[in-house]
């Protein structure tokens, strides 16, 4: 990010840019600064737009030879290609060689480094990952949105928040948009506020369900359970879940028997630090080996519906019995 910045500053740019990556809303972010700053956006004439797999390597490359009208440069924007992915015969030779006039920005949310494609950026331009943010750039960036519009929020209902909408820049802006909104007139926000104005989110309430087997309280897990269904959720992605939390609680036990306290687990992991948190409080409930036990029973749960020895929903039923 800092060598695109740099770039816009000095409006000296790279010939090729590929912007790739998890998060979205910051890749999305660059592309427009980027894009806007080589060649305003009035300039309809030299901007060309790609979007999508179905895109041809040689309508690009025509593209690309067009000499520029009345500019010095042409733009061509290309977003979500799979050429990154799959076999480009044409544009990884192309890209050594482009003419000086053309600059290429590349958006994709997934990528081979090991591509012919990302090896011809690397050498001829610049490649940049965006990914997930670790909670402190979160939280700070959160606090700058709400401090805009005159809010405060304490570093409690931070983690609160930040929770329940995810790690993703893109929702964390809709949620923040929305409480702004919903506390118009306030100079502080609360936890009620929160728990008023953002979603529930899916991995939460299946946190929640885990909390109660941990608690051996059966009767709250099917009603969560009960609750997810109702909401339309599939019942194998339930089981997946679930499976991928207790997976997560084994890797985080392991860390901590082996001394790691919470930032450093966060360090080894990349998992938030708020889930970390979260996790530590659950593995108190568990020895490694009952929770070994109970990664073995969701691989088999997920097998037994597989192969049709089970349906799906009494899968989760059995699995949620079993460990509470």
């Amino acid at each position: 990010m800092k060598t695109i910045n740099e770039d816009i500053k000095n409006g000296t740019f790279k010939q090729v840019y590929l912007l790739y990556g998890a998060e979205s809303y910051l890749r999305n972010f660059y592309r427009k600064r980027l894009c806007d700053a080589a060649v305003p956006p009035e300039d309809t004439m030299n901007r060309g737009v790609f979007s999508g797999d179905a895109v041809k390597e040689s309508e690009i490359i025509d593209l690309a030879e067009t000499m520029p009208f009345f500019s010095e440069r042409r733009l061509i924007s290309l977003t979500d290609t799979g050429l990154f992915k799959n076999a480009a015969e044409l544009l990884p030779d192309y890209i050594r060689k482009l003419p000086d006039y053309l600059i290429l920005v590349f958006n994709e949310s997934e990528v081979d480094k090991r591509s012919r494609m990302f090896k011809a950026v690397r050498e001829a331009g610049y490649a940049a990952e965006f990914a997930d943010q670790d909670e402190k750039t979160l939280s700070e960036w959160t606090a700058r949105l709400l401090s805009k519009a005159g809010l405060k929020i304490s570093q409690s209902d931070m983690h609160l928040f930040l929770s329940r909408t995810g790690p993703r820049m893109g929702n964390i802006s809709l949620e923040a948009d929305k409480l702004i909104n919903y506390c118009a007139g306030q100079t502080s926000i609360s936890k009620a506020d929160i728990e008023a104005i953002t979603g529930d989110r899916v991995e939460n309430r299946i946190f929640d369900m885990i909390s109660a087997i941990t608690a051996h309280n059966r009767k709250k897990a099917l009603d969560l359970y009960a609750d997810l269904l109702a909401l339309k959720e599939p019942p194998m992605k339930i089981l997946i879940l679930i499976a991928r939390q207790y997976n997560q609680l084994l890797l985080i036990k392991e860390l901590q028997e082996e001394g790691n306290n919470a930032i450093l687990i966060q360090k080894k992991t990349g998992i938030q630090n708020f889930i970390v948190r979260k996790c530590m409080e659950a593995t108190r409930g568990y020895t490694k080996r009952e929770l070994e036990d109970n990664v073995r029973f969701c691989v088999r749960a997920e097998e037994d519906v597989k192969s049709g020895r089970l349906s799906d929903r009494l899968s989760v039923e059995l699995v949620i019995s079993e460990f509470s």
